[in-house]
């Protein structure tokens, strides 16, 4: 990314230009804290208004430090900020899991985790929906991943991965960085270091892979073998939440 500023007038015109076609009122998405949303935020209330967007913060065993950082980020920008405690209803989950046998606690971390973000997202198309109802206008939700979480798939299946527009879907975390820089997204928020707020590891510990390294390799730039061979092989690995087969018919 070359001019910063003339990418975020452009991503705002695509978004604006979006909702205008299809006649859509406003967006609500999950505001986890982090950079990703903070900046998704900050770029629909520049096209939309802040009047029509609506933040919801999802916390789930959360720390309450995402919840504080989410409120800067709704309060440099002036819009609605929601809450819906998901708590008790993954515990609730959890319960009629256990219901089925006596798992370790290793058999369940990997579902553990995602089901947070899988809850979240239901959440969101839940409110989506009843404030199209409410305002008599349709409410659409926008996704917050980026170019370098998505190129190694580091997202959930039918969570953050479901959304319907995505302002930030071809850029970098650092080219987020820099537009959020541009709409004044707070700094505590820009330049938090990334993590999903349920394993209690940085993304990039999680990941095993530095995501100035996943950008270069985006951009076509010289990486370190080592580096790349984890990386492609991520990105590999991941090539299933991408592509789901579809049976046809002949004829």
């Amino acid at each position: 990314m070359t001019d910063a500023v003339r990418e975020t007038e452009k991503i705002v015109k695509f978004v604006k230009d979006y909702f205008e076609k299809n006649h859509l009122k406003g967006a609500v998405l999950g505001i986890s804290g982090g950079k990703d949303s903070g900046v998704v935020a900050a770029i629909m209330c520049k096209a939309l208004g802040p009047e029509n967007v609506v933040g919801i913060t999802l916390p789930c065993h959360s720390k309450e430090a995402d919840a504080a950082d989410a409120r800067l980020v709704a309060e440099k920008f002036g819009f609605e900020l929601l809450n819906i405690d998901l708590t008790d209803v993954f515990d609730a989950f959890k319960v009629q899991i256990g219901k089925l046998g006596g798992f370790s606690e290793e058999e369940l971390k990997n579902s553990d985790i995602n089901l947070k973000p899988r809850l979240r997202m239901a959440s969101v198309y839940y409110m989506a929906a009843l404030l199209s109802a409410i305002k008599g206008g349709t409410y659409v939700v926008p996704g917050t991943s980026n170019a370098c979480e998505l190129y190694v798939g580091y997202f959930t299946k039918g969570g953050d991965s479901v959304y319907d527009i995505a302002p930030i879907y071809s850029l970098t975390v650092d080219e987020v960085i820099k537009v959020g820089e541009v709409l004044g997204v707070p700094e505590k928020v820009l330049y938090r270091t990334p993590d999903d707020g349920i394993s209690g590891l940085s993304d990039e510990d999680k990941m095993g892979v530095k995501y100035a390294d996943i950008g270069k390799i985006i951009r076509g730039q010289e990486v370190d073998e080592k580096e790349r061979e984890k990386i492609e092989e991520l990105h590999r690995k991941a090539a299933h939440k991408f592509n789901i087969p579809v049976y046809k018919t002949e004829g």
